[in-house]
């Protein structure tokens, strides 16, 4: 597997990462951003912290 994560600020809601886990993995992007907010009622700050932390360091290209 030679793809790599980026971010997708073009289609982005927040701050691309849903759409870049989207374009990642080849899922609609609204299943990935429904995902990630039952992932923030799961586990609370730490899936905050973690979607913050994927959004500074990932790169866009």
């Amino acid at each position: 597997m030679d793809r790599k994560f980026t971010l997708d600020r073009q289609n982005a809601k927040l701050m691309g990462v849903g759409s870049g886990l989207a374009n990642y993995s080849g899922v609609d992007p609204l299943l990935v951003r429904l995902g990630l907010v039952l992932a923030v009622l799961v586990t609370g700050p730490i899936a905050i912290i973690l979607y913050i932390a994927t959004g500074w360091l990932a790169s866009d290209r």
